[in-house]
């Protein structure tokens, strides 16, 4: 990929502004305690609304920090109702990112 996928979801957040639906919907990065990263996006008025998307897994969840340092890395995305819902582990931040990234790019 030729752009850093945290500045394509910037730039997909921002075309998806217009005036509305940023009032509304939006994306949400946060923490996870074993540890790692939640990814929820909400597709509700955007052209990914109603888009098939097959979950993907890769890696082996963890439950704490041993359990990552054992296992690497690993995600899991899924879409439930309107959200894109993605789980990672610490360091894998950009992956989760680019398979929405992937999904959007593939329906485009």
């Amino acid at each position: 990929m030729n752009e850093d996928n945290l500045n394509w979801l910037s730039q997909w957040y921002l075309a998806q502004c217009d005036s509305d639906w940023e009032h509304s919907y939006g994306v949400k990065i946060d923490t996870l305690d074993n540890p790692g990263w939640t990814i929820k996006i909400d597709l509700t008025d955007t052209p990914m609304q109603d888009r098939a998307f097959e979950r993907v897994e890769h890696g082996t969840i963890s439950d704490d920090l041993e359990g990552w340092q054992q296992g690497g890395s690993w995600w899991v995305a899924r879409v439930e109702g309107h959200f894109f819902d993605a789980s990672c582990g610490p360091l894998d931040l950009s992956a989760a990112i680019g398979i929405f990234r992937r999904w959007v790019e593939a329906s485009a």
